[in-house]
């Protein structure tokens, strides 16, 4: 076993971390009280290749491997999850989706402006009737030939507002089931596709978030993925991609809390010492500093499965559990070690305990890992 990273790998990491602490920090406040979405970052983040970390280079892409992906999330969530979360869904759900199923021409299409930044992707499968049921489609496609129509809602969608590119996952063929389900590449712009409001959310307020309505939608048939009835197969196969960009983030809220915890801890004094002199904080920073560590470890796992071409199911779903428990437990922690101050905005660590929630939820919720994970070892 080999726990060290790459050259390579330390570079990527330094120039995320720096990109996080000069670019993302300044702001960040300011943006989560605004709910502004950093559309000028946006675009720096593109030049860097961070919005298609993992797309082949003749795709416009970066074409690094998936721990290149968790490091990079690792350092922006440290600093703003409302920021990274945009950059996993358009690496992990829309870029990688038309990477791996995606034809020729969809690729050629959409697939290189997406991954160099020129525009963003969103992924519509969440409902108000099929959120962890993801069978339970009732936005429809119906086939007439050349073209579908689509009609439904979609909500809780990242990037909704902000995307050009949107990946809908709607059921053609009820009696099917799952087999009745596909996914189909929407364009901005498109007659009958209407956007709503931005939701006004608990965490990762920066993060531009709606609700989607789908009236008599035509859809080309050659914007449909793979062969009819691959839609609920792609949406599984991509979410569990989604789960290690997702653990990532966890982990980074995580991270983000513990360091600014432990350089409080080692600043702010109480009868006669620094506080991470009194047992009481120092075992919390112990507990903090361990917990995240196994944390790491499960979500680098992951990446180090995907990378090898290994299945990544489980791994990844347990990544996700334990680094979304560990996000939400220690960002609390991080609050009680700050004291009042915790409770302050200009502290970052409400802001940070807030994010972690999400984490929780989306992109299977902590309840549906355990579900993959347990029918993982029954079948094992």
């Amino acid at each position: 076993m080999d726990f060290s990273l790459t050259e390579e790998h330390l570079m990527i990491r330094d120039a995320a971390r720096d990109f996080a602490q000069t670019e993302l920090l300044p702001g960040v406040i300011e943006r989560d009280n605004a709910q502004t979405f950093p559309e000028s970052l946006v675009r720096k983040m593109g030049e860097l290749g961070f919005l298609g970390i993992m797309v082949d280079p003749k795709y416009g892409g970066s074409g690094m491997d998936a721990i290149s992906y968790v490091l990079i999330m690792e350092e922006l969530s440290k600093v703003d999850a409302s920021a990274s979360v945009m950059v996993s869904v358009n690496n992990s759900l829309v870029c990688y989706g038309l990477e791996s199923y995606g034809n020729e021409a969809q690729k050629e299409k959409y697939l290189t402006r997406l991954a160099t930044g020129e525009c963003i992707g969103a992924f519509c499968l969440s409902e108000p009737e099929a959120g962890s049921d993801a069978t339970s489609q009732k936005t429809t496609a119906i086939d007439k030939g050349d073209h579908y129509i689509l009609n439904g809602t979609k909500n809780w969608i990242t990037n909704g507002g902000r995307a050009e590119v949107y990946i809908v996952i709607a059921q053609t063929d009820k009696h099917k089931g799952s087999h009745g389900i596909n996914a189909f590449i929407l364009e901005k712009g498109m007659p009958g596709f209407d956007i709503g409001p931005k939701e006004d959310k608990l965490g990762i307020r920066g993060s531009d978030t709606h609700t989607l309505q789908f009236n008599d939608v035509k859809v080309p048939l050659e914007n449909r993925i793979g062969e009819d009835g691959f839609g609920f197969r792609f949406a599984m196969k991509t979410l569990s991609g989604g789960r290690i960009g997702i653990a990532a983030q966890a982990l980074g809220i995580a991270a983000g809390a513990y360091e600014l915890a432990l350089k409080y801890s080692k600043e702010r004094k109480a009868f006669g010492t620094e506080i991470c002199n009194h047992q009481a904080i120092a075992f919390k920073l112990a507990d903090m500093h361990t917990e995240i560590e196994a944390a790491r470890m499960l979500v680098m796992r992951s990446a180090w499965d995907k990378d090898q071409g290994n299945n990544y199911d489980m791994s990844s779903a347990m990544a996700k559990l334990y680094a979304s428990k560990v996000a939400m437990e220690h960002t609390v922690e991080a609050v009680q070690i700050h004291g009042g101050n915790g409770f302050v905005k200009e502290y970052h660590v409400e802001r940070l305990m807030r994010d972690a929630k999400i984490t929780q939820i989306y992109e299977g919720t902590s309840e549906i890992q355990k579900i993959v994970i347990s029918r993982g070892i029954i079948k094992d």
